[in-house]
């Protein structure tokens, strides 16, 4: 792969986009507090009201969370672990999982393709082009399937970062939507249980699994850090 530059994006450019991007998640929010946040503290005190809410908007209500997962994706100024926990709260563990999965595929594929298309440009859009250069040690084409997959299944990488920085590489898109796929399941795991034991009103499971899954995201940065240093020698 060739060095990554810095493209010729202005500054005018970049503060158009980040304005759009702000004002993009001010409306999401806005419909997710809507559509989401008043039935949820409505039904505050009993989950299973709140499932049964959801429930009635049938295969609506899935295409509507996989679409708010993507959309956060692609913005990727906005944590994606409360909705994995929210969908193990309103789905349950097993529906839950596959709504992230297939919105974990859909969201890889369109910025994928957006990075194809528009290049760096799109990608310093969100992110500077230190932080780009800091993922150097994916240019590396013989291992990057390989790295890749790693770092995407250790929990606490940056994972919107990494999802944007592999359109720059040479790897098709198929292999990038399986890799990165599959490599997000574990750390689905612990998001969605947590989320299902609080539906479930289990809420000593419910923050026993959080800590772990703090601990474990902590150890995985380090590992990260580790990772980016010893390929920079």
């Amino acid at each position: 792969m060739k060095e990554i530059k810095e493209s010729k994006l202005s500054d005018k450019q970049k503060k158009i986009f980040t304005a759009i991007s702000v004002f993009l998640v001010i409306v999401f929010s806005g419909i997710i507090a809507l559509l989401v946040g008043k039935p949820m503290l409505q039904f505050v005190n009993s989950p299973d009201e709140f499932r049964k809410f959801v429930n009635s908007y049938g295969i609506l209500s899935d295409i509507i969370f996989i679409g708010m997962v993507v959309f956060q994706m692609i913005i990727a100024i906005i944590p994606g672990e409360p909705f994995e926990i929210a969908a193990g709260y309103a789905f349950g563990a097993v529906r839950g999982s596959i709504d992230c999965i297939f919105a974990f595929a859909i969201g890889v594929a369109v910025i994928f393709l957006f990075v194809r298309k528009f290049g760096i440009k799109i990608v310093e859009v969100f992110f500077s082009i230190d932080k780009i250069k800091e993922l150097k040690f994916l240019q590396n084409s013989k291992r990057l399937n390989t790295i890749t997959f790693i770092v995407f299944l250790i929990p606490g990488t940056p994972k919107d970062l990494l999802s944007y920085f592999i359109g720059l590489t040479d790897m098709k898109l198929s292999v990038c939507i399986l890799i990165t796929t599959i490599a997000r399941i574990p750390s689905l795991i612990t998001s969605i249980l947590t989320g299902n034991a609080l539906g479930n009103k289990r809420y000593e499971i419910a923050a026993f699994v959080f800590v772990v899954t703090l601990l474990i995201s902590g150890v995985g940065l380090i590992i990260y850090r580790h990772i980016k240093k010893w390929h920079e020698h």
